[in-house]
């Protein structure tokens, strides 16, 4: 991604109201259009470009100062009249249209959703991706998805029940850093030596015997991570979204409440601090290994790393996802398609009678090449 400028995070308050969205040919609420990419009417079909936030002081990508934004307040609420409402299951808190009734949780499918006031105290999103999926397009993916899965029950794709699929925009940290390591290690180089032993038979052989010799090593390097994603998410299990590799971050654009005209959006659960917190360890083991492959010779031990961390900044972005839940034999399976690029990460139910019966298959392949070598041997013997 091309460097952007630090700087301070603006500190203005929201002031788009509930009418910004209205079609100026026909009054009806418009929504952003994924296939289009803008704005779009459903009743008389009028089109028009997402409205920047005029809050915003910049139309460009900005990476916030990470220390000034922990101990700082950044612009706050997303810039439009939203109801939120929180799941009692899995505690996700989801805003959406004003003219919208929420009757279900979008990120584990419960009815226990209650209405909630807003945090208008919660930082507003700097940039994020406009979904570029449509929602027929990522059923039909869902559906390929778990037409191509192996081990999974033959009647699977015929009985799976798709529920609700509803375009949500998940919040994410993203943080940039350079990353200044020095580190020490004893460095090991196998060498042989040959020695003397006697057979079952008491016949005198020789061998060779691999040893180690450990020598002392040091060194350093410098490297940049850019946009390490830190998912803040509650409603959306660590596990699917660990998965969802495919964010192309270079596409971010600035925020504007128009992208969710239409679309729901989660308020983040996991404060700045703690999303820092997160992207450290990340990259601290990310460091480790890059240094460990730095040590020289064929094996190693006793590796310490010191890292330091310098020029951080941070950003808050909303990603696009499609959540939903399917139901196969009365237990609930839970899946996510990427609103951008339309990759599809999720849970399905295993055949346990497909998994012997490939257990069972390799057994016995491998017990006739066994066989088959045994027959060899005994004829070249002969």
């Amino acid at each position: 991604m091309p460097n952007h400028p630090v700087e301070q995070p603006p500190f203005t308050e929201p002031n788009a109201n509930a009418n910004d969205f209205d079609c100026i040919k026909c009054g009806a609420q418009m929504a952003f259009d994924a296939a289009h990419g803008c704005m779009a009417c459903q009743y008389c079909g009028n089109k028009m470009e997402v409205n920047g936030d005029d809050s915003a002081p910049t139309a460009t990508i900005v990476e916030h100062d990470l220390e000034h934004g922990i101990a700082e307040a950044s612009t706050r609420g997303l810039g439009v009249e939203l109801r939120t409402t929180e799941c009692r299951e899995c505690g996700a808190r989801v805003s959406f249209d004003s003219s919208v009734t929420a009757t279900f949780c979008e990120f584990c499918g419960s009815t226990q959703v209650m209405q909630q006031e807003a945090n208008r105290n919660l930082i507003r999103p700097e940039s994020l991706l406009p979904f570029g999926v449509e929602q027929a397009d990522a059923k039909g993916r869902f559906k390929s998805w778990i037409g191509g899965l192996w081990f999974r029950p033959s009647d699977l794709k015929q009985r799976a029940n798709l529920g609700q699929i509803s375009g949500v925009y998940v919040p994410y940290w993203t943080f940039d850093a350079w990353a200044d390591s020095r580190w020490t290690a004893q460095a090991g180089h196998y060498y042989y030596v040959e020695e003397q032993y006697k057979d079952a038979n008491g016949n005198a052989q020789t061998r060779r015997r691999r040893e180690t010799r450990w020598e002392p090593a040091w060194g350093s390097r410098r490297d940049h991570y850019d946009d390490v994603l830190v998912c803040a998410s509650k409603g959306l299990p660590v596990e699917l979204a660990e998965k969802l590799k495919t964010f192309d971050t270079t596409k971010l654009i600035p925020y504007a409440p128009g992208y969710l005209a239409g679309w729901r959006a989660e308020e983040y659960a996991l404060p700045l601090n703690e999303g820092w917190a997160k992207s450290t360890t990340r990259i601290e083991g990310d460091q480790r290994s890059r240094c460990g492959n730095d040590v020289p010779g064929d094996t190693q031990r006793g590796l310490n790393v010191a890292t330091r961390l310098s020029e951080t900044t941070f950003k808050h972005i909303l990603l696009p996802l499609f959540i939903a839940s399917y139901r196969y034999k009365g237990e609930v399976f839970r899946f996510v398609v990427n609103g951008q690029t339309g990759e599809v990460s999720g849970r399905a139910p295993w055949s346990w009678v497909k998994i012997a019966a490939a257990v069972i298959l390799a057994l016995v392949l491998l017990t006739c090449l066994i066989g088959g070598m045994s027959l060899i041997g005994g004829g070249d013997g002969g």
